[in-house]
C-alpha cells in the first residue's frame, strides 16, 4: 500500500522536545488508508482539532501542515501549498481523490454493484473472501456509506459455495441471530470448518 517515510525531527509544540514523526506517504491508490494513518498521527500529536473541527490555532495548524506536507508528494504540495489552514489542504488533499458529489455517487453505485455481484469462487479460502469484502466495505465507508454489519454478515453467508458450506450456513442459520452476530464471530466460525473440511 502506502510506504512509510521518517521524516525529519519536528519540535513539538506541547513539550518544547524534538520528536521524530513517521508519516505514510500518499499515492494514486493509497489515499483510504492514507487518511486513517495521518489521523492517527495528527492526534498522537495532538494537531487533529487543526483539520477537524478547524482550529486556526497557530501552533497546532503550523504542526499539522508541517505533518501533511511531509506525507504528499511534491507535485500535490505545489497544488496546495498557498493554502493557509491544514483544515483547507485536508479537504483538497480529499477533493482531489474523493472527487466531486457525482464522481463519488457514481463510485458508490459501482461499489454497490460489486458487493452485490459478490461470490466466494470454489478454489478460494475464508481469509481471500473475506479480504475482498472487506475492501468493498472499507472503500465504501472511505466514500461515506457504511455498509451495516448484519448486511455483510448475511452477504458473506449467502456468497459462500452451497456445495461445500451448505451444513453450517445451515446450522449458523438456526442458531444465531445474524442481525446480532458480528462479522468476526461468523468468519471465525467459517474459518474453524472450513480448517475441518480441508483436514
Amino acid at each position: 500500500m502506502g510506504d512509510i517515510v521518517q521524516s525529519t525531527s519536528i519540535t513539538n509544540y506541547k513539550s518544547r522536545g524534538s520528536t521524530t514523526i513517521q508519516c505514510p506517504l500518499l499515492n494514486d491508490t493509497n489515499y483510504t488508508v492514507w487518511t486513517m494513518r495521518m489521523k492517527a498521527a495528527l492526534k498522537v500529536h495532538k494537531a487533529w482539532e487543526a483539520i477537524d473541527p478547524g482550529e486556526e490555532d497557530g501552533e497546532k495548524n503550523d504542526l499539522a501542515k508541517a505533518l501533511l506536507f511531509q506525507s504528499i508528494p511534491e507535485t500535490l504540495i505545489l497544488q496546495v501549498g498557498n493554502l493557509d489552514t491544514a483544515k483547507a489542504i485536508w479537504e483538497a488533499v480529499k477533493m482531489r481523490h474523493m472527487g466531486a458529489d457525482r464522481v463519488r455517487e457514481a463510485r458508490l453505485q459501482i461499489l454497490t454493484a460489486d458487493f452485490n455481484r459478490l461470490k466466494m469462487k470454489e478454489s478460494e479460502t475464508i481469509d481471500g473472501f473475506v479480504g475482498r469484502i472487506s475492501e468493498l466495505s472499507s472503500k465504501s465507508a472511505a466514500l461515506g456509506e457504511d455498509i451495516d454489519e448484519p448486511k455483510i454478515v448475511k452477504k458473506f453467508l449467502h456468497s459462500l459455495p452451497r456445495k461445500k458450506y451448505i451444513h453450517i450456513i445451515a446450522a449458523l442459520d438456526q442458531v444465531l441471530d445474524l442481525n446480532k452476530t458480528s462479522f468476526e464471530d461468523i468468519v471465525g466460525r467459517l474459518k474453524a470448518y472450513e480448517e475441518r473440511i480441508t483436514e
